[in-house]
């Protein structure tokens, strides 16, 4: 697979490129792990992973550290020459080995069926392409694979949903690195054929002011095996 090892701490030309923001996002994101519980978070959304692992949108690699030692790789991709960079940092420093590696949520640079687990972690809302993000998740993992994911997303009610979307085609994504704040990833789950495991919706942050990021959804889907068909799980 044409990945960059980690150990080299070479990155290759942008497929993303959100300077500004990208070193925005590094500052708040690290505080945020201890302020808003994040780490926490993290901890939740890896438990139990096992075997070869791919990782999309990495950011600064935060989640490098969470992953258990019953992982045997990561595959990180990350789009953002930045971000990119520090999370190559973060994998020198990860107890499991990472490679992280330049590439898009829609087009990845890897194998089909050559992975166990997928892990998404506040990346699909600023994909350019939902469905076909999830197409090629579902592409990458071996049939009965299990995606995690944590995102935020549509929520609040009607007035919240309202602001929501008029940001989302205003000003939201261009000063926040193509984010979308009403985006549905359950639906967007269902739609591209993953079986839903359980899920939990929180706020974040827990306590304070509901902001139009507030409102995410924390859990676990599957690519079906052949021939499967199961019931979705109801949300927690």
């Amino acid at each position: 697979m044409p990945l960059r090892s980690a150990s080299s701490g070479k990155v290759s030309r942008d497929p993303v490129h959100h300077p500004l923001f990208a070193r925005y996002y590094a500052r708040v994101s690290v505080a945020a792990e201890t302020r808003m519980g994040l780490g926490g978070v993290r901890d939740r959304l890896l438990a139990g992973l096992s075997g070869r692992v791919i990782e999309i949108g990495a950011g600064n690699g935060l989640n490098f550290a969470h992953y258990p030692s019953t992982v045997s790789e990561v595959v990180a991709i990350e789009p953002e020459r930045i971000l990119r960079q520090l999370a190559v940092e973060a994998a020198l420093r990860a107890e499991v080995p990472v490679d992280v590696a330049p590439g898009t949520a829609e087009a990845l640079p890897v194998k089909s069926e050559a992975f166990d687990a997928a892990v998404v972690s506040l990346v699909l809302c600023s994909v350019r392409d939902v469905p076909r993000t999830l197409a090629e998740l579902r592409r990458v993992l071996r049939p009965g694979g299990t995606l995690r994911f944590f995102e935020h997303g549509r929520g609040g009610g009607r007035s919240m949903t309202y602001t929501q979307r008029g940001l989302d085609r205003t000003v939201w994504p261009r000063l926040n690195g193509g984010c979308h704040l009403a985006r549905d990833p359950i639906a967007a789950l269902r739609d591209a054929g993953f079986e839903l495991g359980p899920y939990k919706r929180m706020l974040m942050p827990e306590k304070g002011p509901r902001l139009p990021t507030s409102y995410c959804v924390l859990g676990t889907a599957r690519r079906p095996a052949a021939g499967e068909r199961e019931p979705s799980a109801e949300a927690s």
